[in-house]
């Protein structure tokens, strides 16, 4: 085979030169959402209905709208049915305090894959926040890019973001191992001719990049 230094680390070709992996339900776990809605007494996955429905949450991860407008119209949707605005307000505040995790061991694949010379870039469906949470996490430094789709512009399954990832790690998207917890977006990156693995834990991903070498 030949090689090439394009790319975020410069190595030889490989089948797979970059990784392409999603933050959440992926490195970052978030505890169930439910829980909010209990706490301020609404039925459970009101919550999640209000914030995640197109007409919400598009807008937001395409950057068309920040993140306070988005959390803010979230409020306003909430009080409509509740009736009382602060009820609303307190369970978007609760929802904004919401526990999580970041996945240990996935934490560490990522970074034995980077000690490899091979790049992992994050690809997100994220809002305007989201450059500020990875870096209060530290894992704006676990990674060598964030692609955001509220930069982008284009939220997965739009193709545009995974071919702006794949710009990003400097390598076509057959050189990419796409890398979600989400059946619909592996389904676009496929359609690229984008492998990829639909995590489900740490033991599976860590098969998956072994049986691509990258480990």
């Amino acid at each position: 085979m030949g090689t090439r230094t394009g790319g975020l680390g410069g190595m030889a070709e490989r089948r797979i030169g970059a990784v392409l992996c999603d933050l959440d339900g992926v490195l970052r776990i978030w505890a169930d959402l439910a829980d909010v809605d209990l706490a301020h007494g609404f039925a459970p996955g009101t919550v999640a209905a209000a914030a995640f429905r197109p007409e919400r949450l598009l807008p937001a991860v395409t950057g068309r709208v920040g993140d306070e407008q988005w959390r803010a119209a979230v409020a306003e949707d909430l009080a409509a049915g509740c009736g009382s605005a602060e009820r609303a307000r307190a369970a978007v505040a609760d929802w904004g305090r919401q526990p999580f995790r970041v996945d240990a061991e996935v934490l560490a694949l990522v970074a034995e894959v980077r000690r490899g010379g091979v790049p992992v870039v994050l690809v997100s469906n994220g809002t305007t926040a989201l450059e500020a949470d990875l870096a209060a996490l530290g894992l704006d430094r676990a990674v060598d890019a964030v692609v955001n789709s509220a930069r982008v512009g284009a939220a997965k399954p739009d193709p545009r973001i995974y071919l702006a990832a794949a710009e990003r790690a400097g390598f076509p998207p057959h050189a990419c191992l796409f890398v979600d917890d989400t059946a619909g977006h592996l389904t676009a990156a496929a359609a690229l001719g984008m492998p990829g693995h639909h995590h489900r834990g740490a033991a599976g991903l860590r098969a998956a990049l072994g049986g691509y070498g990258l480990l």
